[in-house]
């Protein structure tokens, strides 16, 4: 069995892996058109999904699953995939305590007056008239009640603050209050003083996020965007947050990245950018590595049905 990997992996998890799995022949820290003379042969492709084309699914002739070792699949040769009935699995769930710990890090920020104090600071100007507010008692809305927005909604609980989600049918949630279905989205807005974005990109998803959703937002709300870039209209964004300056935009992830430099949302004032970095700490890796290392054994084993985080190739995730 060889599996390719294009995942750049540290020394100590390739000796794990070889260590792990003797039987196995491993080819490390590959970029795929480096390495299309070793495509045909492959058993497995560890990927982060974003350098595979039709063109290399096709060349793959002996290709039977494919580890994501991401959340984010919208990047991958679905049709292509559905075609040759490969198994694709993906690493759901590595994400949720660093994203979690981002949204609660920014409803600090934005609530404590962070970027004042720090400027403040850089002045020599003691000023405490600075506003501060708590998060306690604060009504927050997470779309997406997956494995990351259960991890942050389990940590508002923890604030002492009301709690509301969205899914796709208002299933009840554990750490939720209260949930809503998708087509009721906009139902809960105007109770929110934060709502979290944690979509997944799909047909049902892109542009859901529009101007009449960010218009039925209540003054002073924080939009906290970790999903996919492309669930929100971003003109849209931008014209409600040039008509209301009190509403505040945290947003990690765009419809373009990197994020141009000359985009007018770098220079608004009620906006906070960083980088799609939301999920990223040394602890990522070695928790997407758990999941390949326990899936591959039931792979070897044949016991493919108790592989974990498998993706429907139809739906798209």
């Amino acid at each position: 069995m060889k599996v390719l990997s294009t995942v750049k992996l540290p020394e100590y998890m390739k000796e794990d892996l070889s260590r792990s799995y003797p039987d196995v022949v491993f080819y490390h820290d590959k970029k795929i058109n480096e390495v299309l003379d070793l495509l045909p042969e492959a058993d497995i492709i560890l990927t982060y999904g974003e350098d595979l084309t039709e063109e290399h699914i096709n060349q793959a002739k002996n290709l039977k699953w494919m580890m994501v070792a991401s959340a984010g699949i919208d990047q991958l040769p679905f049709s292509v995939l559905e075609e040759h009935d490969i198994m694709v699995t993906n690493s759901k769930g590595v994400h949720a305590i660093p994203m979690a710990e981002y949204c609660i890090s920014m409803m600090l920020q934005v609530s404590r007056q962070a970027e004042v104090l720090a400027e403040n600071q850089r002045l020599h100007n003691w000023d405490r008239r600075v506003r501060m507010e708590e998060l306690y008692e604060k009504t927050v809305l997470i779309i997406g009640t997956g494995a990351i927005g259960t991890a942050t909604a389990k940590l508002t609980q923890a604030f002492g603050m009301n709690v509301m989600g969205v899914n796709s049918d208002g299933r009840k949630v554990e750490h939720y209050d209260k949930t809503y279905k998708m087509s009721e989205v906009k139902d809960p807005l105007s109770q929110a003083d934060f709502v979290i974005s944690v979509l997944p990109s799909t047909d049902r998803t892109k542009g859901l996020l529009n101007k009449e959703f960010f218009q039925n937002m209540k003054d002073h709300a924080v939009f906290i965007h970790i999903g996919r870039g492309n669930v929100v209209v971003e003109k849209d964004l931008i014209d409600v947050l040039k008509t209301n300056r009190s509403i505040h935009a945290v947003l990690d992830v765009f419809e373009t990245e990197p994020l141009p430099a000359e985009h007018e949302l770098w220079d608004m004032e009620n906006v906070t950018i960083t980088p799609h970095l939301s999920g990223i700490t040394k602890r990522y890796l070695p928790r997407a590595m758990e999941i390949f290392k326990s899936n591959l054994a039931d792979y070897i084993s044949n016991e493919h049905k108790q592989m974990k985080n498998k993706i429907s190739l139809g739906k798209r995730y």
